[in-house]
């Protein structure tokens, strides 16, 4: 056991002298109270910690204790529905322990040791097995919670058991003495392995149209919702967490205001599963580590929620994280940097910001997972970045902005209007479009890229003829780009714009979105059809079939969406026929 003590104390970074024969990463219990802490940086006899919990009180000459392992998560059954702090401290356990404000120096385990788990064995004693591979299951709530052999063992199972058992019992012998529980640790700046990468070509549909329609995510990339406050971001992250097709959900929420996340914490247990009619909790991992709570811990907060992400991923389910908001773990870095007196980057942020946000992206990913079965799993992340003052120029947003795959750009004028989500369609990005039409091919939309591009370009259309009404006015336009300035008109307010608290319209299956975007551009030809044989735009307007096109989203049946494209045909034939 390496044993030092603390020779100098800088907020949440202490220095430790006499830590010869210490490890970048190992962890640490500092002082007296044996404050949580981890080394992240070595010169001579020296170890640099950041420790995860309020320092104040410490004193020069303390013990500090290197428990010689690198900060890790333990994995097993117990993870879905519970709610942890940013080192996988469960917050309910510590409320039990130190009341509402968290003491220092508790030590939870991440899993409780006391829980029986029923365990039901896949394979039998002879078979042989490697890393990656089920040996058994164990229902947690409805998902099914594959044991798997860690990456690191291979061999042959000499006694495996059924039968109920807590998470440190051993459920399985391997010939060479190995011994398998139910739980296992991971480091988490470590990613978990996998046999290989697929490529992004199946979508994550979301139910929301600006999201599956206009700027899609595939299953397996990266997505960003910047966006000033007030924007919505938090609400766009817990809808993509109800109504995302994945099976999992992590949502982390890093250095977000404590009520905020309150909502979130009571919201959730509340919620149903859209599919299976059960609390949305049974589902969904809680990482809370919010603005009042210590700083570095919110630094670990997210590498803690991807390592818990792709455990879920290795079984082969599909995974979806929510960050809110990276922003808050980049000022994060940036406290810790200034105490250890770095060379600052821009905005004060340091050098390493980049290859920071990088290494987090890159954890997610659609692969082939390790093990002889085949699986295919899949981690999707969703980052809310938070710019001062709306302010997409500064570094977090812009280093974001290489990595992501998608870009959401929230617009302060567009929340000001309520139109909600506040998704700037012009500012906006998906460069995941080429590879998952493929798939909007096989599932029948065979148009959806050409009926995607004709509404982006009435969209842009609009933003240029806006300059010109405001400098000549409307009535200078001629017919024709007035009736552009209607069409997107109503793509903006009956297509984008969407109630995430309407108890239809909250969620829009693909088809749906598919046939209102439809009905709205056939609606535009047939409007330049009749006018081009003398029928008034403002007749046109003013057919009821108009109306109705705007109550589409709160329609249930998409064939009824459909069937309004033969009633706009016979409303605009009713027209010419009386010239």
């Amino acid at each position: 056991m390496i044993r030092g003590h603390i020779s100098r104390i800088t907020g949440p970074v202490v220095i430790a002298s006499g830590m010869t024969g210490s490890k970048m990463y190992d962890v640490v219990k500092v002082g007296r109270e044996g404050l949580n802490g981890e080394i992240i940086r070595l010169e001579g006899d020296q170890a640099v910690v950041q420790v995860y919990e309020d320092t104040s009180g410490l004193i020069v000459g303390e013990p500090v204790e290197n428990t010689e392992l690198p900060l890790s998560v333990e994995l097993g059954p117990g993870l879905l529905s519970s709610i942890y702090d940013g080192i996988q401290r469960p917050l309910p356990a510590l409320a039990e322990s130190s009341g509402s404000f968290i003491a220092r120096g508790i030590s939870v385990p991440g899993l409780d040791r006391k829980k029986g788990w029923s365990f039901m064995p896949v394979v039998k004693p002879g078979a042989e097995v490697k890393g990656g591979d089920t040996i058994g299951t164990v229902m947690e709530f409805h998902i099914e919670h594959r044991i798997l052999v860690p990456p690191n063992i291979s061999g042959r199972v000499k006694e495996i058991q059924e039968g109920e058992f807590t998470i440190e019992e051993p459920v399985a012998e391997m010939e060479d003495g190995a011994k398998l529980s139910l739980m296992q640790k991971w480091p988490v700046r470590i990613g978990r392995p996998y046999q290989r990468k697929m490529d992004p070509d199946t979508p994550l549909i979301t139910g929301q149209r600006v999201f599956d329609t206009m700027f899609p995510v595939s299953k397996g990339g990266t997505a960003m919702i910047p966006g000033g406050f007030g924007t919505g971001k938090t609400v766009a992250e817990q809808t993509l967490a109800k109504w995302a097709d994945t099976q999992i959900v992590v949502y982390i929420g890093c250095g977000e205001r404590g009520n905020e996340m309150t909502d979130v914490l009571a919201e959730f247990p509340e919620l149903l599963d859209p599919r299976t009619k059960l609390p949305l909790i049974q589902r969904t991992v809680l990482i809370a580590n919010t603005s009042n709570m210590p700083v570095a811990a919110r630094e670990a907060s997210i590498y803690t929620g991807i390592t818990i992400a792709e455990y879920y991923r290795d079984m082969g389910y599909d995974v979806s994280l929510m960050a809110d908001s990276t922003s808050r773990w980049g000022e994060a870095l940036r406290e810790v940097s200034g105490r250890l007196e770095e060379m600052p980057g821009e905005e004060g942020y340091p050098a390493y910001l980049a290859t920071r946000l990088a290494a987090f992206y890159e954890r997610a990913g659609r692969v082939i997972c390790l093990g002889s079965e085949g699986r295919k799993g899949s981690i999707t992340v969703v980052g809310a970045v938070s710019p001062p003052g709306g302010d997409f120029s500064e570094p977090i947003t812009q280093n974001t902005l290489r990595i992501a795959g998608t870009f959401w750009a929230l617009d302060t004028s567009l929340a000001y209007r309520r139109h909600f989500p506040s998704v700037n369609w012009i500012r906006s990005y998906s460069l995941y479009l080429d590879s998952i039409q493929p798939w909007y091919l096989t599932a029948g939309y065979k148009d959806w890229k050409e009926v995607r591009a004709r509404a982006m370009y009435l969209l842009q259309k609009e933003v240029e003829l806006q300059e010109i009404v405001q400098l000549v006015g409307p009535d200078a336009l001629p017919e024709s780009e007035k009736a552009i300035l209607e069409v997107a008109r109503m793509l903006r307010e009956d297509f984008l714009q969407q109630s995430a608290f309407h108890d239809v319209d909250s969620y829009c299956p693909l088809e749906k979105q598919y046939w209102m975007l439809r009905v709205i551009l056939s609606f535009f030809d047939r409007l330049n059809q009749a006018m081009n044989k003398g029928v008034p735009l403002r007749k046109i307007l003013s057919l009821p079939i108009k109306a109705e096109i705007g109550r589409m989203k709160e329609l249930e049946d998409p064939k009824r969406i459909q069937s309004m494209m033969e009633e706009i045909d016979q409303s605009i034939l009713a027209l010419e026929a009386e010239r």
